[in-house]
């Protein structure tokens, strides 16, 4: 028997949050499989409209990363469970994607890397853990921290939040509630109110879907703000498998005038689009 205290308070709250409120459907069990992904599509279908509704918080925190981080400061994710996945997900595609040193964008997940793969228990519930997370990344008044929690009431994101508060470091946060202590302890709050799930309480689903959403938008915004994206291209981008180099064989020849086999020529010399662009003349 695995032995653990159901603590009254937090139990009874989490009955008031519209993420854990009862799903629009009942009876799963015996739709059809067409029924069930009918359900799905249509809940999945609000979520787009939901972020909408935010768009103007999302403006302002991917407008201070930028500032940030042009002064040499980094955007660090925490989160546990899927919303700790989704913030290491989205710091991981940075660096392919932008060109950028992997400590630029950093996710931290409750319970460490093992729980990327594999549910740690109770990691969550630790107040304290997260902080000690971010000063192994030697965080500091230069960086922004944005905690990821569906809820809004990870107590990991809480405290990690609170901490870095206290260190004047700048905050926000991704949730799915309105009113939630993580966004009390955001200096940027982004409240996506997606409802209720089509599984009642698997915020995997559509919060997952939204806050998904958000850091494309965020770390999108923010990347090109910062110079690495040129046009509609991902100029910086590591040539890291056949297609890739495809594609930047593509965007060498669509910005100067040389043929397939020069432009392999000039990324295989300089490394990237932007650089093979940029020293064409000197090949």
């Amino acid at each position: 028997m695995v032995g653990f205290i159901i603590k009254p308070l937090l139990l009874s709250s989490s009955m008031n949050r519209t993420t854990e409120q009862n799903s629009n459907y009942n009876n799963l069990e015996q739709m059809s499989v067409m029924e069930i992904i009918q359900g799905i599509n249509a809940e999945d279908k609000t979520v787009p409209h939901a972020v909408e509704k935010q768009l103007n918080r999302i403006e302002k925190l991917a407008q201070v990363i930028i500032e940030k981080m042009k002064n040499g400061g980094r955007l660090f994710y925490i989160g546990a469970g899927t919303s700790g996945r989704l913030g290491i997900v989205d710091a991981s595609e940075c660096p392919p994607t932008y060109g950028v040193p992997s400590d630029w964008v950093i996710g931290i997940i409750a319970g460490g890397d093992q729980a990327i793969r594999k549910a740690v228990e109770f990691a969550e519930d630790d107040m304290e853990q997260a902080w000690k997370d971010l000063l192994n990344h030697h965080i500091n008044t230069k960086d922004v921290l944005i905690g990821i929690a569906a809820s809004g009431g990870t107590p990991y994101v809480i405290g990690g939040l609170q901490k870095a508060n206290e260190m004047g470091i700048t905050t926000g946060c991704i949730v799915c509630n309105e009113g939630s202590p993580v966004a009390a302890v955001s200096k940027y709050p982004i409240e996506v109110i997606v409802g209720p799930e089509f599984v009642t309480g698997s915020t995997r689903m559509k919060a997952g879907t939204a806050q998904k959403l958000v850091l494309n938008m965020i770390s999108t915004a923010v990347m090109i703000g910062l110079g690495r994206v040129k046009g509609n291209k991902m100029f910086d981008m590591q040539l890291s498998n056949q297609k890739l180099v495809a594609r930047a064989v593509n965007m060498v020849m669509d910005s100067i005038p040389v043929d397939a086999q020069t432009a392999h020529k000039l990324l295989e010399k300089y490394g990237s689009v932007r650089e093979a662009v940029k020293n064409a003349l000197n090949l």
